[in-house]
């Protein structure tokens, strides 16, 4: 009797493992064919939760190379946005971020934009330097960055010239339900309530389409004085430090997919320059110990 039931036991015991490795195989085909992706669910031209933004379309295209489908967690922008996202593990990339950002692995950059300025053609304004006196007859917009103290390049450059009287700030985020706020100052340069904006590229190409022949984008001025202050940027993928695997994955389907990566930007309006030599992060050379 008690060899039967020792039998038993045994035979209970086999029959959980085998339950269990099942399940956990089946788990880790699960996640081989998902690519979670955390975004701002309104932050176009980026993202949104409608899948119309340019990230969006190529988080989609990856994972189509990938043969994976895309899976997202939504998180608002802002101060601690890796953190509560990859940092946490409720995402295993984040498809748009420099290049050059500490504290995350990052692909081989995809594509470079820079500030922007946007006018109002009939205005024909220049504005190829800070020096230029013209600055003192404009109302200039600028998006707030946030409640942490830092200020754009743009916004470093205007205040080294005495123009900070003449910035009007625009709110990045806006409140919730808000649709497309980041649009809202170029939106302002076209009716007339400021005469020119300084936004980040994307915001500028995108959110004067629209607009047509009536506004115009050039790229802002250096400032000599302000080296730091980068004016363009390297833009890549973001995984968590310690996921090489996934880092390779997608350096190579980016690569595969150079051209209709390209395709998709050119179709948002977004303003790009050449991708310069590639400098390598320290922490992007070994997985983390």
């Amino acid at each position: 009797m008690d060899t039967r039931m020792q039998s038993s036991d045994r035979r209970n015991l086999s029959l959980l493992l085998i339950a269990l490795l099942a399940l956990a195989l089946s788990e880790n085909v699960i996640a081989d064919e998902t690519l979670k992706v955390c975004a701002e669910a309104n932050n176009l031209p980026f993202s949104n939760d409608k899948g119309e933004g340019f990230e969006n379309k190529i988080a989609e295209l990856l994972a189509k190379d990938l043969k994976r489908s895309v899976i997202y967690t939504w998180q608002r922008q802002g101060e601690g946005f890796i953190r509560k996202t990859l940092g946490t593990g409720a995402c295993d990339v984040v498809i748009g971020v420099p290049a050059q950002l500490e504290g995350v692995r990052t692909t081989k950059p995809y594509y470079r934009s820079v500030y922007a300025i946007v006018t109002r053609k009939a205005d024909h304004l220049a504005l190829r330097s800070y020096d230029d006196p013209a600055w003192r007859n404009l109302k200039i917009g600028l998006h707030t960055v946030g409640s942490d103290g830092a200020n754009s390049p743009p916004a470093h450059a205007l205040g080294l010239h005495d123009l900070g009287n003449q910035v009007v700030g625009y709110t990045m985020w806006g409140a919730d339900g808000e649709s497309a706020p980041q649009g809202d100052i170029v939106k302002a340069v076209a009716d007339g309530s400021i005469d020119v904006a300084i936004v980040w590229g994307p915001f500028a190409g995108y959110f004067a389409k629209p607009f047509g022949k009536r506004l115009v984008i050039r790229p802002a001025p250096l400032e000599p004085a302000l080296p730091y202050q980068a004016f363009a940027w390297d833009i890549a993928a973001a995984v968590r430090r310690d996921d090489v695997a996934l880092q390779l994955k997608l350096d190579d389907s980016l690569k595969r997919q150079s051209v209709k990566i390209k395709h998709i930007l050119k179709n948002y309006d977004i303003p790009v320059v050449k991708l310069g030599p590639v400098a390598v992060k320290p922490q992007a050379l070994q997985p983390e110990q």
